[in-house]
């Protein structure tokens, strides 16, 4: 796909964040809005509002969705707005021409009367034409510290959902479902005792899964809770 402009380098799509990788339960609604699998293009609300802490799976559903657009031949672009403050909100000119839009960490703009005003007239744009537009934050659009009022608006315009978090056990499934997925023998006690000494974020998580699955591949050693324990000095 090409570009309007050059993004930054270092801003990529994480290779497992895909709809198959995510755990769904409790946030069915949620994939569904923007699962192209689950609705119709026809049928897929336009503006997609997704919220939530960090940790629950917000950024791995905005790419997702961008791996899911390449995968059917529709351009697409991310935006984490936290790695593009410092740029030039120039980047943002002829975006709306894209099939798709994902526009991550909004609350990092939030009070930035420059980028405001420039999301708010990509907005404008991206409705005009009709193309998708998904935007992922921390908070609704109602509690984010928006300043410019008719921006705020704008993000009540389509599907606002909230992104619910995993319980403990709900990670223990998730994290034994990915272990399976590559290959990787991990009992329910061993994902037990990861949970609760790793920070409980699935991102963090799914890094110390990556650790243990190439320190067992190096050990020829199986997933125990001594090895666990000596491979991540907990």
């Amino acid at each position: 796909m090409s570009l309007p402009v050059q993004l930054p380098l270092g801003i990529y799509l994480r290779d497992d964040a895909t709809f198959a990788n995510f755990y769904a339960v409790g946030n069915e609604a949620v994939v569904a809005a923007i699962d192209l699998e689950q609705t119709s293009l026809d049928n897929i609300e336009p503006v997609v509002f997704l919220y939530g802490p960090g940790g629950v799976g917000c950024t791995h559903l905005l790419q997702a969705a961008c791996h899911q657009a390449d995968s059917v031949k529709m351009t697409s672009v991310y935006l984490p707005m936290s790695e593009l403050l410092d740029c030039d909100t120039a980047l943002l000119e002829g975006l709306e021409a894209l099939d798709l839009i994902c526009i991550d960490e909004l609350e990092a703009i939030a009070g930035d009367p420059v980028w405001e005003e420039a999301l708010f007239h990509l907005f404008n744009r991206i409705r005009q034409i009709g193309n998708r537009l998904i935007v992922g934050a921390t908070q609704s659009p109602n509690h984010l510290p928006i300043q410019l009022a008719d921006f705020k608006s704008r993000l009540n315009w389509g599907l606002v959902l909230k992104i619910n978090g995993l319980s403990d056990k709900d990670k223990v499934g998730v994290l034994m479902l990915r272990a399976q997925q590559r290959g990787l023998e991990l009992t329910e006690d061993v994902a037990r005792y990861i949970i609760y000494r790793s920070p409980r974020e699935m991102v963090k998580l799914f890094d110390v899964l990556n650790q243990l699955d190439s320190a067992s591949l190096s050990a020829k050693r199986k997933l125990t809770i001594p090895f666990v324990k000596a491979t991540m000095e907990w």
